[in-house]
Formats: structure tokens, sequence, C-alpha cells
């Protein structure tokens, strides 16, 4: 029979040597030296597939083989398996190229950083060379002051002096001339008294400069010119330990007041290599007293609410680690607002209350009583706002007041412990808190209607009025604590502050 035609992956026509049986229609390979021949078996000396004449008559009759397709199936696997080590190296070295990658962007953005706090250093220290530069320039210029005027006052008196004995001298040769004994001797003993007198004025160092022209002042630069040339990095080693942190730089330009709240902020000096766990912020009482913690952690900003109105405060920071604590930084002085103002609170109020007017005027999506509070914390003082009734529609029972910030959003205001208020419809009003109804009071609400509440926490109570008149006594006493202004309604109300 003559052997078919050759093909691409055939032996013969190119192909990888392979083949199947004639269940699956390939031609296996034959062997190189036996035409005739299938590969059988596999010399594990030659490593090399061989044929069963190669065995019985060649020279692998000798040496150890084994089955052609267990060898294949064993060799197959620990190809498989070296694969999958490359592949596990391969997706290590793209991991580690992300790695690299992002490592330079730290390096270019560490270095920025490391340049700035270099730039804001050595300014700092430009800064203080010239601030001591002009101190010194006016020691400089204090005693030149005073050389010229030790001098000039020499001057004006020596001028004196010598106007006064050349004056002296000239009538003095005049009377020389005198002929008349007589008339000489009259007035002799007097003028031999004013020379004298005159003479002896001349004492000793009179005509000696008091200054010299020298100034006796010597910079002594050389220290300082020293530690500039031995300005370098610090190179940190593990071994180094660890010190308690420096004293934090309060950014001041950051600081600042608002009603009955202050903002600190502050950052750590450039360069500053000792690490930092947290910080620790104290303020005073607002009255010269002693400080008090009011913020432990790690942030550098702290915004402080429910303060003493028109009250001065004295604040300072320090920071810690696991060395210990460092020192205080400079103390700042707030001074928080003489008069409250204050919009309704978008970040504190129920998800139904919508504000608008710049968070002055508030309505309700919700048919249900929905909770808003103001933006100031009182804890002292006499407060007083008013509401103005925009909207009033189907006689609902909005209810004014004050509330600690942790009330309860979702229902009307007073019916839990935090909250203490005023709900009222278009006859009547009732006081309400934890949920008890006291004091009903005739007059009501309406479109256009005002609502003023009057929080006095120098006497302790709260009242309420409705277009200037007042409802009933004060609504409560002994009102001791934080509040902040509150308001619950629906949607039939719009209000106003």
């Amino acid at each position: 029979l003559a052997p078919p035609p050759a093909h691409p992956g055939a032996p013969g026509g190119g192909g990888d040597g392979g083949g199947k049986g004639a269940g699956g229609g390939r031609k296996l390979p034959t062997c190189a030296e036996h035409d005739l021949e299938n590969y059988s078996m596999y010399c594990v000396s030659c490593r090399s597939p061989v044929c069963y004449q190669c065995l019985e008559e060649g020279k692998h009759s000798k040496h150890d083989v084994k089955a052609l397709g267990a060898m294949w199936k064993q060799h197959k696997a620990q190809l498989s398996q070296a694969l999958n080590g490359v592949s596990d190296k391969a997706k290590e070295a793209k991991e580690f190229l992300v790695q690299l990658k992002n490592l330079l962007q730290q390096i270019q953005e560490n270095g920025l950083d490391y340049e700035a706090c270099l730039v804001a250093q050595c300014d700092a220290l430009v800064d203080a060379l010239t601030r001591q530069k002009a101190k010194l320039l006016t020691k400089v210029t204090k005693e030149r002051e005073h050389k010229l005027k030790v001098v000039w006052d020499q001057i004006n008196h020596c001028t004196l002096k010598l106007r006064q004995s050349t004056g002296l001298m000239e009538y003095c040769l005049e009377v020389i001339k005198e002929n008349d004994p007589s008339g000489f001797l009259q007035i002799s003993d007097a003028l031999i008294k004013r020379v004298q007198v005159s003479q002896e004025q001349w004492v000793k160092g009179a005509l000696e400069p008091k200054v010299s022209a020298e100034f006796d002042l010597t910079l002594d630069s050389e220290p300082l010119l020293q530690s500039i040339h031995q300005l370098d990095f610090i190179q940190m080693k593990c071994r180094v330990p660890v010190s308690v942190p420096p004293v934090p730089l309060l950014q001041l330009e950051k600081c600042c007041t608002r009603n009955n709240s202050v903002t600190l902020a502050w950052r750590m000096p450039p360069l500053s290599h000792n690490p930092v766990e947290g910080y620790i912020l104290e303020l005073d009482d607002g009255d010269g007293g002693q400080f008090r913690e009011v913020y432990v952690g790690k942030e550098t900003l702290c915004t402080i609410d429910g303060l003493h109105f028109n009250s001065t405060y004295n604040a300072r920071v320090k920071a810690f680690n696991s060395s210990g604590v460092g020192p205080y930084s400079k103390t700042v002085i707030l001074q928080t607002s003489d008069v409250a103002w204050f919009t309704f609170d978008p970040s504190s109020a129920h998800r139904d209350i919508v504000l608008s007017n710049d968070n002055q005027t508030a309505t309700c999506n919700s048919y249900d009583d929905r909770v808003v509070l103001g933006t100031a914390a009182f804890s002292k003082g006499v407060h007083y706002w008013e509401l103005h009734v925009d909207r009033y529609d189907n006689h609902p029972d909005p209810a004014f007041g004050i509330a600690r910030i942790n009330v309860v959003k979702d229902m009307m205001l007073g019916k839990d412990d935090k909250a203490w208020a005023m709900y009222v419809d278009n006859n009547r009003s009732w006081f309400m808190h934890c949920n008890s109804h006291t004091n009903r009071t005739e007059g009501g609400v309406s479109k256009g209607a005002t609502v003023g509440v009057l929080l006095d926490l120098n006497k302790h109570n709260l009242t309420f009025y409705i277009n200037g008149q007042q409802q009933g006594p004060p609504a409560f006493e002994n009102i001791e604590g934080v509040f902040m202004p509150a308001l619950s309604l629906n949607r039939n109300v719009q209000v106003n502050l």
C-alpha cells in the first residue's frame, strides 16, 4: 500500500511528530532507526523514546527503560508543575513592578515634602537670623546715639566755657592797660579771683573726650557659622531610642471662633523625626481657671462646641508617644461671640427636614413630626429667638423649644427626656417634657404668627411667647446643662428663624 500524502502535523509534513492510532485518525510516529516500528518505550538513560527493536537489538538493550505512556504523563506533569512555578513568579514580578511604580510615586511625593520642609526650616533660620540682626543693629544704633550725645554735650559745654573764658581774658587785658594804679587796684582783687575760678573750671580731664570713637561691640558669629557648616540631616537608626515628641506648632491662621465654638489647628515642626501617637488638647474654663482635657486623639484639627458666650478661652496642645508626653505648645487666646447667632443645622436634622434660605427656613417631607436643631449650643447666659410661621395648613401641632444634641429626631419634640418644648395648635398650647403634658394655655398659632423662646440659664428657666404674649408661667424650672434650639414640624408647616 502506498503511504498517504504528507500534510502539516504529520510525519514528513513539518508537524510535531505526534499522532493518534487508528481510532484517532492520526498516524503514530515511527522509530528513526526502524522505519516499520512505532515508539513504544522511553530510554531513561538516553532520555529519548525507543521502539521494541531498539531494545532487542540496538544500543538501548541494556539501558533503563520505562513505558512511553507513563513517562509521557510524568513529564507532562513535571512541565505543568514547572510552568505553575514560573507563572507564580511572573505574577509576583507583576505585583513587584506595581510596587516599584508606587514606590517611585511615593519617593517623588516624599522628596517634594522634604524639600518643602527643608525650605521652610531654612527660611525659619533665615527669619530668626534676620530678627536677631535687627536686634543687634538696634544695639549698635543705641550705642552710636549715646556716644554722639555725650560728645555733643561736651562740645556745647566746652564751647560755653571757652566763650566765658575768652570774654574774661579780653576784659582782663583791657584792665591791665589801665595806668591809674588806684583804679586798677580797686578791681584787681575781684578779677584775680574770677580768673582763678575760671582756671579751676578746667579741671583735669575736662579737656579729654568722655567716650572713644571705638565701639566696644564684638559679634561672636563663629559658633553660628560652625553650626551652619555642620547643618545636615540626621540619619535615623533603629537603635536610636525614641524620644518624646517636640512642641506642636499652633496654626494661628486656622484657629478661629464662631458663636460659642472654638476651632484649634496645629502641626508638628518640619523634619521632626520623633514619632507621634496622638495629641492632648487642653482648654481653660473661659474665666482664667485651670486647664482641662477636651480632646485626645490623632487629628490635628478640633472644634469644641457649647462654650460660654462672651468669654475668653486659653488653649494649648501637646503630643505624646510610647516614650511619654512632650512639652506644651504656646497658649492661644480665643474670644467667643458676644451675642449668639445661629441657623438650623442640616448635619444633625432628620432626613425628612428640608432647609432653605441659608438654613433659616424649615419645612418637612413627612406627615410625621420631625426634629431639627440649631447650630449653637447654650450653657450660660440669657438667650432669646423667634420663629415666624410662614405656612400653617390643616391645624398641625408644631413644637418649639430646646434639646440635648442626642434628642430623638423622628417624633414630636418633648416626647423623650432630651427635650423641653411647647407644642401648639390653632387654639391652645401645652408644655411637654418626657411625654408629660402640662399648662394648657389658650392662644394658638396661624399663618403669620411669631413664636418666641426665652432661655434664661442664669435663672435656669424657659419661657414661651406667641405674638408677644407670654404663654403661662415659665414653662420649665431648674434647667441646667448644654442646650440647643430645637423645633419639630411636619409637612403642613413652614417656619422661618
